[in-house]
């Protein structure tokens, strides 16, 4: 009962030179549009500011081509960098300016997305000669990008003549000019990483990766040996220089080792500061976390976001009083403030220059109750809880910088209807303008009439507080004009530590998510993105509940409530309910259509995980002790998984995945096939040879799109029309 679809990928929309006001102010109209269209938007990322100065660069994706772009204050007009025209799914990251601003630094290839082999070249057009991964640099003024290396991870010397590398676990330093052949700065025994320029550039920390434990050393000159700070028995990252280069901060974490213990139950995850004299290595514990589970390392974007601001404090980011919030310590001991209290998290996050400022991306309110589901620019200084919200509004603005010059606050900024451009604004004003920068890489006939999502909130099963996002276009039934309900789709999230938002995603892969919800809106269904427990923004308890995952599936309760929702819905049709996602949010769609084929009639699975217990087989045959729950927890995660379930899946379903897959293993689809070909279950498959679980390039991205929305659109919008005209023929 399997077919193999192919998906057509045909007349992609050309970029035109502007795009109409109307677009950026965000106004709309009821227009039809195709999935090209809505896909079409441009996708910046990777910003960053010089450390003097006012200029600033990031990449920009139209359509699969990546460049460098760059701007500088006050004007701020977008002006591309790099020529690369072809669609050949060569990412753009590590993108950086030198501290005089006279170069952009950035590395072309691999997939740092991945879970393993990030740094390994991405081939996805299946050419003879694979790409390589490489470092380049390119004036700012213009001129050819030099390839100075391969290699992964460049760290711009403040000097900004000398770009320090990881190349084959080792630290690497070349000429930021090209002028000369990288060469091996030093050798040390394991692999090396993480490199920090002191502020004056003589000196570099590093990270030593050497298994069950790791060092901070730093590296002097070919005359002085390393000086290791405080080594122990212990996993040491993160170093951070002072702003004077005498101290270094650093996070040390206890090394692996000791008895088994249970795999079920959650335990904390402690960590410390530490500050150590750079010369001597001597160091002291500066803060130490609480030993409970919310004071365990925090898992959302930057982890513990160490830093060293001014006024000689420590900056970090903790978890420890249930949300991610920002804290600081005086280097000299004493005890953390708190900076950012309330019910909000805080990602992306950015010191200023002179150490004065944090910025960054928080669900904090401005007054709007609806700003738990968006993100806007908070500022805070480092010295006193005095949070705020630089850019209010309806909005959604992340990856804040502040310019070197400290005049300019430049971030990524969008609408529920215009995609995400960079902006800037005035640091000094909170209510300053927003100004939009590169508007005119929007193409002329990108969609103006996207719906803006709704916020819905509503119980699971349990009494948990569900929030969603509801996509619904104005106008009737879908599946002919005989109807008078909607089918409906529930869309889940991958990671699962995400949080979708009320318009466009600060990822790229959600935001292709957030336009093909607002395709199948414009389509005739009624979609539900549901932000289930195990996402972020809503605290430590929801992030991080119990009896999830492969110990017990609990957050599928919330997709049976997202269902259950659109069934209460007198404009949805009960019998049409599909569901689709990808990763995590394809394990959660293969888990709905095996446990509950009589509420989803189809679904999407897009490369999502299928058996749980293949990622703790092993554990018992690895030493001579064993954990005291091995079997139980092997024997959990298989009854949470969707193979456990196969033999009530009924619905059809689409399976896709890349077969250069580095966070979900292909085998995990290749398994499933075969269950449930065996199992007689109607499925259909697509395959996207040589591209991994971000479809890096863009005609494959539109293939999945074009295919996942062809496969909901027969299986519930076409069918119905058809049984809809068999009914009035009878």
């Amino acid at each position: 009962m399997r077919s193999t679809i192919v998906a057509a990928v045909a007349g992609l929309s050309l970029f035109a030179s502007s795009t109409a006001a109307a677009q950026v102010s965000g106004a709309s109209r009821s227009a039809p549009f195709t999935l090209n269209q809505v896909r079409s938007y441009p996708f910046p990322n990777e910003l960053t500011a010089a450390a003097r100065g006012s200029r600033i660069a990031w990449a920009f994706n139209e359509q699969g081509r990546r460049n460098i772009f760059v701007a500088e204050g006050p004007a701020f007009a977008a002006r591309r960098l790099t020529h690369y025209d072809r669609d050949d799914g060569q990412e753009l990251s590590s993108v950086a300016v030198s501290a005089n601003g006279q170069w952009v630094v950035y590395v072309r290839g691999g997939d740092h997305g991945s879970n393993w082999d990030d740094g390994v070249p991405v081939n996805v057009g299946s050419n003879p000669a694979s790409p390589t991964v490489q470092i380049f640099s390119v004036p700012f003024a213009g001129g050819d990008p030099k390839a100075i290396a391969d290699g992964d991870e460049p760290v711009v010397s403040p000097r900004s003549d000398v770009v320090a590398f990881v190349k084959g676990g080792q630290i690497w330093t070349a000429p930021i000019d090209g002028s000369a052949p990288a060469r091996a700065l030093f050798t040390a025994r394991g692999e090396s990483g993480d490199s920090r320029w002191s502020p004056d550039g003589s000196r570099l920390a590093f990270v030593a990766n050497r298994g069950d434990h790791s060092f901070i050393g730093v590296y002097t000159n070919d005359s002085t040996a390393i000086t290791w700070l405080a080594p122990a028995f212990a996993r040491d990252r993160s170093p951070r220089w002072s702003p004077d280069g005498r101290r270094i901060a650093f996070v040390r974490m206890p090394g692996t080792g000791g008895a088994p213990d249970s795999l079920l139950p959650p335990r904390p995850n402690p960590w410390e500061i530490w500050t150590a004299d750079a010369t001597t290595g001597a160091a002291q514990r500066l803060w130490k976390s609480p030993e409970t589970l919310p004071g365990s390392v925090p898992s959302t974007d930057g982890g513990t976001n160490l830093g060293w601001g001014a006024s000689d404090r420590v900056v970090f980011l903790s978890y420890q009083d249930g949300w991610p919030h920002l804290y600081s310590i005086p280097a000299s001991g004493g005890t953390a403030l708190l900076l950012t209290p309330g019910r909000y998290m805080a990602e992306h996050i950015s010191l200023s220059g002179d150490g004065r400022w944090l910025v960054f991306a928080g669900n904090m309110s401005s007054g709007d109750s609806l700003d738990s589901d968006r993100r806007h620019v908070i500022r805070v200084p480092v010295d006193r809880a005095a949070p705020q919200v630089m850019t209010p509004g309806t909005g959604l603005e992340w990856s804040p910088a502040i310019t070197g010059d400290g005049a300019t606050l430049v971030f990524i900024s969008a609408t529920p209807q215009r995609p995400p451009l960079p902006a800037a604004m005035a640091l000094a004003n909170s209510r300053a303008a927003i100004r939009p920068i590169g508007a005119d890489h929007i193409p002329a006939d990108f969609p103006a009439g996207l719906v803006t999502p709704r916020q819905v909130v509503f119980r699971s099963a349990d009494g948990l507080i569900i929030h969603g996002q509801l996509f619904e276009a104005s106008g009737g039934g879908g599946g002919g004009a005989a109807s008078t309900r909607k089918p409906a789709i529930v869309y889940v999230h991958g990671g699962p530590p995400r949080q979708m938002l009320l318009g466009w995603h600060y990822s790229d892969y959600y935001s292709n998510a957030y336009a093909l919800n607002q395709y199948l809106a414009s389509r005739g269904f009624i979609v539900l993105s549901v932000n289930y427990r195990l996402g972020i923004g809503y605290g430590y308890d929801f992030h991080q509940p119990p009896n999830s995952g492969a110990r017990g599936a609990a957050e599928y309760r919330d997709i049976q409530a997202a269902a259950a929702y659109l069934r209460s819905q007198p404009r949805v049709d009960a019998s049409r309910i599909g569901i689709y996602g990808g990763s995590y949010g394809g394990y959660l769609t293969a888990l709905a259509l095996a446990r509950n084929s009589d509420v989803f009639a189809a679904g999407v699975d897009i490369h999502g995980v299928h058996d749980w217990s293949t990622y703790l087989r092993g554990f018992e045959r690895q030493r001579y002790e064993q954990a005291p729950d091995v079997d139980t927890a092997i024997a959990t995660a298989w009854h949470s998984s969707p193979v456990s379930s196969v033999a009530g899946w009924k619905s059809p379903v689409l399976l896709i995945h890349g077969d250069d897959d580095r966070n979900v293993r292909f085998s995990q689809s290749t398994d499933l096939v075969r269950r449930l070909a065996a199992a007689g279950v109607p499925f259909e498959t697509l395959v996207i040879p040589d591209d991994t679980h971000h479809f890096l390039r863009y005609a494959n991205i539109l293939t999945v799109d074009t295919a996942t929305a062809e496969f909901l659109e027969r299986q519930l919008l076409q069918a119905n029309a058809t049984q809809t005209r068999a009914t009035g023929r009878q």
